[in-house]
């Protein structure tokens, strides 16, 4: 557990995670912890593990082997609490395009557990974070990507979780609206009215989200963790996360190749 999560209490915890399928080990004895309103970035080459983890967190996938808590709660042996305090923005957002934007949010918050004397107040809210009140009549369908995507993140956020995990957030979007989603996700990890800072672990290729966004930053390899650190330590003698990444990784498959040559 990093020192920051034992300070604080960890929103996710987990412990040797393993996911295989047949001989093939996703993920091997994965084990970190984020605490309460810290902003982590999750990173790692294509292949590397990072969804299969994702899953496993907001209980889509079970695990092989170990044990993962979000706020607390078994992902599997307490589904409910656990999934009730976590949102969970995957690479293609969950909509249903025959929807107004409006009445697919209240669905979802219907699904979500939110009490029908809340629903129309915790819509409204989600729809003001992620600026949808001008489209909230509107078919999903005839939205453009940047506005699904908007539609994604308030799906994630309507029920107010503890925990918003986001995997690939701006894949697909042109420059200007990957700017727009990279604020929006900014404003949506600061605290709201006072209220606690939002626990964020954040999925994405794109490295100056991370830095623009991210306190800390774990990066996994082939299933494995590779990296756990502060941002500002990685980044203290002036090296960019860019550089950091291509360091790590490619010193991996250098060491795979030299295994493989027999030397």
């Amino acid at each position: 557990m990093s020192e920051l999560a034992a300070a604080q209490g960890a929103a996710i915890e987990v412990r040797g995670l393993c996911k295989r399928y047949g001989d093939y080990e996703a993920v091997s004895d994965l084990s970190f912890s984020v605490a309460r309103g810290e902003v982590v970035g999750f990173l790692g080459p294509n292949g590397a593990g990072k969804t299969t983890t994702m899953r496993v967190l907001t209980g889509f996938l079970p695990p092989t082997d170990g044990e993962v808590r979000i706020a607390g709660y078994d992902v599997f042996s307490q589904a409910l609490p656990a999934r009730r305090a976590i949102g969970y923005l995957p690479e293609s957002p969950p909509l249903y395009p025959e929807m107004t934007t409006e009445a697919y949010l209240r669905f979802v918050a219907s699904i979500k557990g939110v009490a029908r004397s809340e629903r129309r107040s915790a819509v409204l809210r989600a729809m003001e974070r992620c600026g949808l009140v001008d489209v909230r009549r509107r078919v999903i369908a005839q939205l453009s990507k940047g506005y699904r995507q908007r539609v994604g993140l308030a799906q994630a956020i309507v029920h107010s979780p503890q925990v918003l995990v986001l995997d690939e957030p701006t894949v697909g979007l042109d420059p200007i609206q990957i700017r727009e989603i990279r604020d929006l996700i900014a404003e949506l990890a600061a605290p709201e009215h006072g209220a606690e800072r939002q626990t964020v672990l954040l999925s994405t290729h794109i490295l100056a989200e991370v830095e623009a966004i991210c306190q800390r930053v774990i990066l996994i390899d082939r299933g494995r963790k590779a990296i756990d650190q502060p941002l500002a330590e990685l980044t203290a003698g002036g090296e960019r996360l860019e550089a950091v990444f291509a360091r790590v990784t490619s010193r991996d498959v250098h060491a795979v190749n030299d295994v493989e040559a027999g030397r």
